[in-house]
């Protein structure tokens, strides 16, 4: 990920700026704002790495997706990619302090949380924090089929065997969930099912604002959920779907899925009434087929993010 000029390419900008030697110290500022360009034309793509909203240059997440408005990129980086893109420079920010996240909890007096994941990382919580980690037992035995991990020699050829999986799922009216750990690699699957003609939604930073929408209804019969490092976290996933969402949208359109709305309106009240029969029904049907099916495309760089995923079967 570095990017610099050739030789030729050194003699043209010395040409272009009328200096003799473009790295003398008294250039070096010069030497800054080139690489800063370099960088930001060559190595940092729209869509990929940052989306242009509202005039604004904001940075994507690479494991998540997600948009980070707030952050910038350091060395005159952002500023070079405002100025690719034509929007308005913003001044650079200067880093005033830092504390790191261990640090900033430690102020805390009192330290407790709950998660499904925290197992994992128990030793962790008993050397930085101090905190015991207690496992509370599920109040229903476990029914979740969990499978070893299959090896393949070629990534494509792992691909090509998720896409089958997929293919298998959506056709026995299965749900499956689609586990990715990059943007990139959310996208070659989702190209993957688009030539096979397979319909799914793919969640990423373009899709932010509905990413609880599509979650919550990837549990519908034969639907495909693409995921990067398990978008929608919080949204609980309903087998058959989720009917009070479908009625907001059908009734008040998208708007209805995010703001208040008339839980009284007679529309909606007879919308739903419908929907929840129809997801009911739909629901039966899904869990003959096997319920939700999580497909794992790679193993992350944290196991905890690979039990978040495969706890999603259970959500």
């Amino acid at each position: 990920h570095h990017v610099s000029l050739t030789e030729s390419g050194i003699d043209k900008v010395e040409q272009r700026l009328k200096i003799g030697n473009l790295y003398a110290p008294e250039h070096m500022s010069w030497v800054h704002y080139i690489h800063a360009g370099l960088k930001a034309h060559h190595l940092y793509r729209m869509e990929r790495n940052y989306l242009v909203d509202d005039g604004k240059v904001l940075i994507i997440d690479e494991h998540t997706g997600r948009k980070m408005p707030g952050r910038r990129w350091s060395d005159g980086l952002h500023q070079a990619v405002e100025a690719k893109e034509g929007v308005q420079i913003q001044e650079e920010t200067h880093t005033l302090a830092t504390i790191t996240f261990q640090n900033f909890f430690r102020m805390y007096e009192k330290l407790s949380g709950m998660t499904g994941t925290a197992e994992t990382e128990a030793e962790e919580f008993a050397k930085v924090y101090d905190i015991d980690t207690v496992v509370i037992p599920t109040n229903k035995p476990i029914i979740r089929a969990d499978n070893e991990d299959l090896v393949y020699k070629t990534e494509r050829g792992k691909f090509m065997a998720v896409i089958e999986q997929i293919i298998q799922c959506h056709e026995r009216g299965q749900p499956s969930l689609v586990g990715t750990i990059s943007v990139e690699k959310s996208q070659f699957v989702s190209h993957l099912l688009e030539q096979r003609g397979i319909p799914h939604s793919v969640l990423n930073a373009k899709q932010h604002q509905r990413e609880a929408h599509i979650v919550a209804q990837a549990g519908r019969s034969g639907a495909v959920t693409i995921a990067t490092n398990m978008a929608g976290r919080g949204t609980d996933i309903i087998l058959g779907g989720n009917a009070e969402l479908l009625a907001r949208r059908e009734v008040f359109g998208e708007i209805g899925i995010h703001d208040y709305f008339d839980e009284e309106n007679p529309e909606y009240v007879a919308a739903l009434a419908r929907l929840e029969r129809e997801c009911g029904n739909e629901k039966q049907a899904v869990l003959a087929a096997g319920g939700l099916a999580i497909i794992g495309t790679e193993r992350h760089e944290s196991r905890r993010i690979d039990n978040q995923l495969r706890g999603r079967s259970g959500r």
